[in-house]
């Protein structure tokens, strides 16, 4: 919805609150007083209170700059702030906790501390070792890591070095020190901070925090500039935010809170759900308002997500806030595909699968983009990368390089900023045709490369900057200019909002929060994967089941959940299905451990890796998929493949498909070679999927048949 839009004689109510169901509706129009949404995964909250400060603003119930918006990260705020112009309301200010305070440090340190303010440490793993190294502590690479995890939990949980030993209690060995030990790096830590003059991230909130608590006219300059609050993804908040809130609220009441306890995973970073949960007790007054209408999943997806958390089993007292009931989402969408449980044969196979099922919803039309794989750990990813780059199938790993550090697009972004020199702001040519002119200098042209490598992935980052500027002009009007889209870029590079990539996305399930794909492929799932193997406590193995459920519902349509039974081919298969699984899987029992056997598809092992021929390893999918490489002479018999070939021609003709849907030249070619007699040989072999092995396979083997007589 554009600013034009509010302009008609159609209500206010109408214009803003028009397209909202029943429960958004009544979050959006309550404005005043302490306000929890609780809403479930796809139920639409950020539409909600995006919609609710919109109507707030343009009712005159708030002055768009005494209003703030808070989230958690850089890219959930960029998206916020879009919406908000969108709907009017570009003014309100939405940030993250830390740059809030951030902001309001830069501002207040020179009265409140004098001088000026402390450089902002990047990364923690430089001053980390040299305290270690103060200590005569041996670290590596990897026991920096945990400690500098172990010191932002206990800073966030409002833990100083002293009274950190007694508070950290059954926290194990972070880095493989005792507690002693890591309280001694802390204090360390904090030494050489000081002496170097430094403050980290969450020194911006503990700074803040105390500056707030101490200096009254500071206290009073802030909760003067702000008069309302809108907290998202508030089952994250930790000790440190939720103390920072408390003081900018200064006992008022202005507060909206958003949050899921069912999408809590972040504990390790210090998060918590009680401050969701217990809204309601610290403001009795407070409405309550649960979204729980999913119109992101289908029925089936939505389903398999209520029944993963109905058998959660709680580890602690009844009155624990983490076990609070789960939201029971209602699906809106129509039915789509059952969720399908592969089992696999070893890592190498699940890939090898998993690449095979993306390549069949790529040649059926979903868009690349639009599928997902994630798993657990981003070591799992390896496995994928390499499967997907043998079928051919261009892939992005979030987390990986940065969208706006690349250099085709840093190069557009000031092709596109030189332009707004000469372009006259009145120009007639729209903008999409003109950022197309522009970045076609760089390598841009309508249809895409047919090469992968470098000149397509530099082609589909060009792609991504033409596909906004389009999606941009749709949303803010023609009134949207080269000039303005050049200040969004700047915004968007500023807060990593990257635009959307053709390529398959690889990701950590952890780094999937807050995203959503068409098809969504969860792998790995096995004991000790999921859940993790350090999940030993009831309610860490409870957070891992959230975090499943987080996975599931990233879905829209199409699920699939993998697990192999041994890490290695020829390894011994001693791996069991997750326990979250048991109860969901066809034919499995809840808690039994069990595996279902009749609707479970088993695959077999990836194909060899070298030429059954001549022992020279393979190179590309195609060959993988024959067991031999292109120089060595095929050994199947003319009249077999051309047989093949011609069944293939009239089964894709009557079903109006390319032939290669039916299947590919490549696994037409091991068919052949391979010449199955019976459906468990077919189903041996790669390429041949389930589906097609039901589809085709009777007249695969009746063909094979044929020919053989002739």
């Amino acid at each position: 919805m554009t600013p034009e839009h509010f302009d008609g004689a159609a209500s206010l109510e109408d214009r803003i609150l028009g397209g909202l169901d029943a429960e958004q509706r009544e979050v959006a129009s309550s404005l005043n007083g302490p306000l929890c949404v609780l809403a479930g995964a796809g139920t639409g909250k950020t539409r909600a209170i995006t919609h609710r400060i919109a109507y707030g603003v343009h009712s005159g119930v708030y002055t768009p700059q005494r209003l703030l918006a808070v989230t958690f990260t850089a890219r959930a705020a960029a998206e916020m702030r879009s919406r908000l112009r969108d709907l009017g309301a570009g003014n309100v200010q939405a940030r993250t906790f830390h740059a809030a305070a951030l902001r309001q440090l830069q501002f207040f340190w020179p009265q409140a501390v004098g001088g000026t303010l402390p450089h902002l440490l990047d990364h923690k793993a430089q001053l980390l070792a040299e305290a270690a190294r103060r200590l005569r502590l041996s670290t590596d690479r990897a026991s920096i890591r945990d400690l500098a995890s172990e010191i932002e939990w206990a800073k966030v949980s409002m833990l100083t070095p002293a009274n950190y030993l007694e508070n950290a209690q059954g926290r194990g060995t972070p880095g493989g020190f005792d507690l002693t030990a890591v309280a001694r790096v802390f204090q360390s830590y904090e030494d050489v901070k000081t002496d170097r003059n430094v403050i980290d991230f969450e020194d911006v909130l503990l700074i803040t925090v105390g500056i707030l608590q101490e200096d009254e006219k500071v206290a009073a300059t802030v909760r003067e500039q702000y008069r309302h609050f809108v907290v998202d993804e508030y089952q994250d908040v930790s000790p440190l935010q939720q103390r920072l809130l408390e003081l900018w609220l200064g006992g008022r009441d202005e507060l909206c809170v958003v949050g899921d306890a069912s999408q809590t995973i972040y504990s390790f970073t210090g998060a918590s759900p009680k401050h969701l949960l217990g809204f309601k007790a610290r403001y009795p007054q407070a409405s309550v308002v649960k979204l729980i209408r999913d119109y992101r999943s289908t029925p089936q997806v939505v389903r398999l997500a209520n029944d993963l958390l109905a058998a959660r089993r709680s580890g602690g007292p009844a009155a624990d806030a983490a076990w609070a009931p789960p939201l029971q989402l209602v699906a809106q969408r129509p039915a789509g595909p059952v969720p399908g449980f592969i089992e696999c044969t070893d890592d190498e196979a699940e890939a090898a699968t998993v690449a095979e099922r993306i390549r069949q919803l790529l040649d059926a039309g979903t868009p690349a983009s639009e599928v997902a794989i994630l798993f657990r750990t981003n070591g799992q990813s390896e496995a994928y990368e390499q499967a997907l780059a043998a079928a051919g199938i261009g892939y992005q790993l979030r987390g990986g390089e940065r969208f706006f550090a690349r250099k085709e697009v840093r190069d557009a972004i000031l092709q596109l900023r030189a332009a707004t020199r000469a372009v006259a702001p009145d120009a007639a040519e729209p903008l999409g045709q003109l950022v197309r002119d522009i970045v076609s200098s760089l390598g841009y042209t309508e249809a895409a490369p047919h090469s992968g490598g470098a000149l397509r992935e530099r082609w589909e980052s060009l792609a991504a900057l033409v596909a906004l500027a389009d999606e941009l002009v749709q949303a803010r009007g023609a009134g949207f200019g080269l000039a303005d889209f050049v200040n969004e870029l700047q915004e968007r590079s500023l807060a990593q909002h990257a635009p959307t990539v053709q390529g398959v996305t690889l990701a950590s399930l952890h780094a999937a929060k807050g995203l959503e794909w068409d098809a969504v492929f969860l792998v790995g799932l096995s004991e000790g994967l999921m859940p993790i193997s350090f999940a030993d406590t009831p309610e860490a193995v409870d957070e891992e089941r959230r975090l499943l459920y987080v996975g599931i519902t990233r879905a829209r349509e199409h699920l699939s959940l993998s697990w192999s039974t041994a890490r290695t081919p020829g390894g011994r298969a001693n791996r069991k299905p997750s326990r979250f699984l048991d109860g969901l899987r066809p034919d499995s029992v809840a808690g039994s451990g069990t595996r279902g056997r009749a609707a479970v598809v088993r695959r077999k092992a990836a194909a060899p890796a070298v030429c059954r021929v001549c022992g020279s390893m393979l190179a590309t999918g195609a060959e993988r998929k024959v067991g031999r490489c292109n120089n060595c002479p095929p050994s199947y018999e003319e009249q077999t493949f051309d047989a093949l070939r011609s069944w293939r021609l009239e089964v894709a003709q009557a079903a109006d498909v390319p032939a290669f849907v039916v299947f590919t030249d490549a696994t037409l070619t091991a068919i052949a070679e391979a010449r199955p007699a019976a459906l468990e040989e077919l189903a041996a072999l790669p390429g041949v999927g389930p589906s097609k092995l039901e589809r085709y396979g009777e007249d695969v083997l009746r063909v094979l048949a044929e020919s053989q007589v002739l």
